[in-house]
């Protein structure tokens, strides 16, 4: 297991840290450290009142819960919004209210789910040619309807 080091910030000392909710989760949910209501429309940039220290060779993932987008039409801006292993700062959740109604949202309500995954570095070898493959340069939609 990897370990990563958080803070609780002072307007989150009360709130549970993230954990995993079942034994197959792959995500823990992130909870509001403030009370918001999000107008249909509406982005806010929610606080979590935790900060984190993501490991060398890892990143963490800001993604949207899903039965917040399913319900209520509540998602994450940028999914997934990337933790970089160098950021110590709060851990904030961009929302949207995609609904047709305004969402309320109390303090501690789960909003979005945080994953841990390594990150493979690469470097650019550039070339003259690509190699060819069946698919080749067809993209959006070409691999067949639906």
């Amino acid at each position: 297991m990897t370990e990563v080091e958080i803070k609780r910030l002072p307007h989150g000392e009360d709130l549970p840290l993230p954990v995993y909710e079942t034994a197959g989760a792959a995500g823990m949910d992130l909870r509001a450290a403030e009370d918001a209501t999000l107008k249909p429309g509406e982005r806010r940039l929610m606080a979590t009142g935790i900060a984190i220290a993501v490991p060398e060779g890892f990143e963490a993932q800001v993604r949207p819960r899903s039965g917040l987008a399913v319900k209520h039409g509540i998602t994450v801006l940028n999914a997934p919004g990337t933790i970089d292993c160098d950021y110590r700062g709060e851990v904030k959740v961009p929302l949207i209210n995609h609904g047709q109604q305004s969402f309320v949202i109390a303090r501690g309500d789960r909003i979005a789910q945080l994953v841990v995954a390594p990150v493979t570095r690469i470097g650019w070898k550039e070339v003259e040619v690509l190699e060819n493959t069946p698919r080749g340069a067809s993209g959006f939609g070409s691999s067949g309807s639906r």
